[in-house]
């Protein structure tokens, strides 16, 4: 859903932090990705995406893509995580709730 500019400016920013998780027998290819945005030393950090190619779906790979930006946030500092997700994508939304986020508000 991002423009190459805009992905581009996400991994070159600084207050960034982004995975890239590949199966060890094809290195090449790309079963998920996720990424932070995480200013060091600020209260809070934003999760900026976070996705996983269906046929890697249901395995773990999207909790450990969450736990990993999770932690990286608690240590540049942050006590306070947001995200948004999907009305359209309950999976995601299962996969938060079961890590601890709450909804605190729905966009129009």
């Amino acid at each position: 859903a991002w423009s190459r500019e805009s992905m581009a400016a996400e991994l070159a920013d600084r207050h960034g932090y982004y995975l890239v998780a590949t199966p060890l027998d094809d290195p090449a290819r790309i079963d998920g990705y996720a990424g932070l945005r995480a200013p060091h030393g600020a209260d809070q950090a934003d999760i900026q995406t976070l996705a996983v190619v269906e046929s890697a779906r249901r395995r773990g790979l999207g909790r450990v893509l969450l736990t990993t930006l999770l932690g990286e946030a608690r240590q540049r500092g942050a006590h306070e995580v947001f995200l948004e997700v999907r009305a359209d994508n309950p999976g995601a939304q299962a996969l938060y709730a079961s890590a601890g986020f709450e909804a605190i508000a729905v966009r129009p």
